[in-house]
């Protein structure tokens, strides 16, 4: 599964895009989990201290939020679903 990263998020995988290698219907935390498996940096980056995800990341899957899919980050993904990482943005 393709996952891209954006603003600060690819500073710390050290690219735009990576593959991931979950078995059809991993769930979005599963995908979480392995990302910070394989990034331990990016815990901090997008977990509190009770390992809670921030409310200024999101993670998209195939252009929705997935805190706003219908089991949140317990939902079934498909392997060919289109993930993105994005942390908070500021800009003006």
């Amino acid at each position: 599964m393709k996952v891209s990263f954006y603003a600060t998020l690819r500073q710390v995988v050290g690219q735009k895009s990576v593959e991931f290698d979950l078995p059809a219907g991993a769930t979005v935390r599963q995908l979480l989990d392995e990302m910070l498996r394989r990034y331990p940096a990016l815990r901090h980056e997008l977990l509190d201290e009770q390992g809670n995800m921030f409310s200024h990341v999101h993670i998209f899957v195939n252009g929705r939020d997935a805190s706003f899919l219908g089991q949140a980050l317990d939902t079934e993904m498909k392997l060919d679903d289109v993930v993105g990482v994005f942390p908070a943005v500021g800009g003006g």
